[in-house]
């Protein structure tokens, strides 16, 4: 019994920093419509900082928390909220996900750097002491954080529900116009809500970190650890603060019990990967079990330009042209490498890395659903290519193919109702548990990783860098021209409807769940063979190939570039490979700083319109807005997809 009153006091506390994170979320949620996937990476830069205060510069606790609460944080937001969120408005919905994104590896990323993860950052408690309550031992810092958690929960009701202030932040979103012509600012009311949802993430940073005093904090694992939060804001409906209270404390709970009952009958390695996934199956599973509700936008861009999908014969002369131009490269780099590693090598893992990205065009370009999971299938793509048949067989890529495609409609399957925000962070959740639990167990990739070798048909061997770039190219091009046919067909254009409405789309009879599971199985195929391919290119693939961040930050560079273009697709691979290859550790910062300076750039760098118009090639014909042809030609036929208005 005593160790059952442990359990859950140390589940209430947990709780309750979970319920300052997730009501810090409702409040930037409520009063401007953006749901802020950097919450995680504030709180996480706050209890840094903290750290670097108390412990690397001996500032006095009270005066560090002053700093950090009463100046950083509120300094942090508003400037986020006027510099960043306020360019959104009139952006589709897609759009701030991709930015709040960006803002979390920027932050990660700058991390990286000011705190080397290789060294070890401890924090003591603000207030020492313990005292016995009903038989066990309690900190008072234990009881400070739940303190803290009930006081902000009742001021903030109080705040929404009493004050004509809470009234102006809960109405921002609703009328901005209307609440302007009440003599209140629409930007001002968005920007304290920013304000306030930055002060509670940090908040929930610094005390979730005091909590890990025997692991130490560490920059992933804090900007992850409040993932939880994003589970009870969903319970919540990301607008009712008790409820997310509630919700917090739940499932604060229910990981405490899971670990002390549940996980001791299971063994060492199994336990640790559950252990570390719980977060995201909590997500998944308040995602896929709530009834759904409709999610406000930033608001909804009506003046927007789509691509003009190029023909069968335009598409066929460009990947003709491509793959001449690879040949050509094949030929001069032979020989070449860069860093020690092959300029071929480097060539093919564009080309994979391509195909990945062009999964994502079809997904999110056409279909309008927001997948962070990608990575999740090329990594067991791969797993399937160095397992099945030896490693080096057509069987491993329709292996890959055929699992990844069946994963994919498994994940779609709960998720067929959800749309925008709810299902970007449902594959927010399974990438993440799948890079933890299965990518991290030793049992899947090992120390070494899986050796692959080269595909061998009969009377035909890829061993060399050259043909087994020729080859992935090949496979590249293919792919692209399958994902433009499928735009131009009946089911493409299926897709852009459901894009532009579902609920239009439903409405004449077309079966929406059928549409979203369908498309995201064929994406999910297209990733698993792009897998495949990419660890025959590199012969040995391990968990980094395939890091839950690397796959967000993959995301953000096809979208930088265009997500709704197949030479964006390419563009944003090679600019990936380059980066890998010259400058990681600024990956992350060039990827978030590209998506938010293009904030205003509703389809990327390639949707610029000078760059459209420059850059065309003469096969290619574009049509003006009256429908006839224009002059000149046209941009790039294997994915420069000349632009009309929408």
């Amino acid at each position: 019994m005593t160790s059952f009153l442990q359990y859950t006091v140390f589940g209430v506390i947990l709780g309750a920093g979970f319920a300052i994170a997730a009501t810090g979320l409702v409040v930037t949620y409520t009063t401007s419509g953006v749901f802020n996937f950097a919450q995680g990476a504030v709180g996480m830069i706050a209890a840094f900082s903290y750290w670097e205060l108390v412990v690397g510069h001996h500032v006095p606790v009270l005066v560090a928390l002053v700093v950090i609460l009463l100046v950083g944080a509120p300094v942090a937001g508003a400037v986020v909220e006027r510099v960043f969120m306020r360019r959104l408005h009139g952006a589709t919905s897609e759009r701030p996900i991709m930015v709040t994104l960006g803002l979390t590896v920027i932050l990660t990323g700058v991390a990286t750097i000011v705190w080397p993860p290789s060294n070890q950052y401890q924090l003591a408690p603000i207030v020492s002491g313990t005292f016995r309550l009903v038989g066990i031992n309690l900190q008072y810092q234990q009881l400070l954080t739940i303190g803290i958690a009930v006081v902000l929960v009742v001021a903030l009701r109080f705040l929404f529900y009493s004050t004509r202030t809470g009234v102006g932040l809960r109405a921002v979103v609703d009328d901005p116009g209307l609440l302007a012509m009440a003599g209140a600012s629409p930007n001002v009311m968005s920007q304290y809500g920013w304000i306030l949802g930055f002060v509670m993430a940090a908040l929930a940073g610094v005390l979730l970190a005091l909590t890990q005093e025997q692991s130490g904090i560490s920059i992933t694992a804090m900007t992850l650890l409040v993932v939880n939060g994003y589970a009870a804001a969903v319970v919540g409906r990301l607008k009712s603060i008790p409820v997310t209270f509630v919700a917090a404390i739940g499932i604060g709970l229910a990981e405490e019990y899971i670990i002390y009952y549940a996980l001791p009958h299971v063994s060492q390695s199994l336990s640790s990967d559950i252990t570390l996934a719980l977060p995201m199956v909590f997500l998944f599973v308040a995602l896929v079990t709530l009834p759904s509700v409709r999610l406000r936008a930033a608001g909804r861009l009506t003046t927007a330009r789509v691509p003009r999908v190029p023909g069968g014969r335009e598409s066929l002369i460009g990947g003709a042209v491509f793959v001449a131009v690879a040949a050509v490269f094949a030929a001069v780099f032979a020989t070449t490498a860069v860093n020690s590693v092959p300029m071929l090598q480097l060539g093919g893992d564009t080309m994979t890395l391509g195909m990945v990205a062009l999964s994502l065009v079809l997904l999110i370009g056409y279909a309008g659903q927001v997948s962070l999971c990608q990575f999740s299938f090329m990594g067991i793509g791969a797993f399937l290519m160095g397992k099945v048949a030896g490693g080096g067989s057509l069987l491993g890529l329709l292996a890959a193919a055929g699992v990844c495609a069946l994963l994919g409609a498994l994940v779609a399957l709960p998720t067929i109702r959800l749309r925008d925000l709810y299902f970007a962070l449902a594959t927010f959740a399974f990438a993440d548990a799948v890079d933890q639990g299965f990518f991290g167990d030793a049992r899947v990739y090992g120390g070494p990783g899986v050796n692959v070798g080269r595909i061998v048909l009969p009377g035909l061997s890829f061993g060399g860098d050259k043909s087994e770039f020729l080859l992935v190219t090949v496979f590249f091009v293919l792919t692209a021209l399958l994902v433009l046919a499928i735009r131009r067909s009946l089911f493409g254009r299926r897709l852009v409807a459901m894009n532009d409405s579902p609920a239009a789309y439903a409405t004449i009879g077309l079966d929406l769940g059928f549409t979203k599971v369908a498309v995201f199985a064929i994406a999910a195929a297209m990733a698993g063979v792009a897998g495949g391919l990419y660890a025959t290119v590199n012969q040995t693939v391990g968990t980094s190939d395939f890091e839950f961040f690397s796959g967000i930050i993959f995301v953000l560079f096809v979208t930088v570039w265009s997500v709704r273009t197949v030479s964006g697709a390419f563009l944003a691979a090679l600019t990936y490979v380059l980066l890998t290859t010259f400058w990681q550790t600024g990956l992350g910062l060039v990827a978030g700083a590209g998506i938010i300076l293009i904030g205003r750039a509703a389809s990327g760098i390639l949707g610029i319109e000078w760059l459209v118009t420059t850059f065309r090639m003469p096969w290619v014909r574009r049509r003006d807005d009256a429908g006839a042809p224009a002059a000149g030609g046209g941009s790039p036929a294997i994915g420069g997809e000349a632009r009309v208005a929408g």
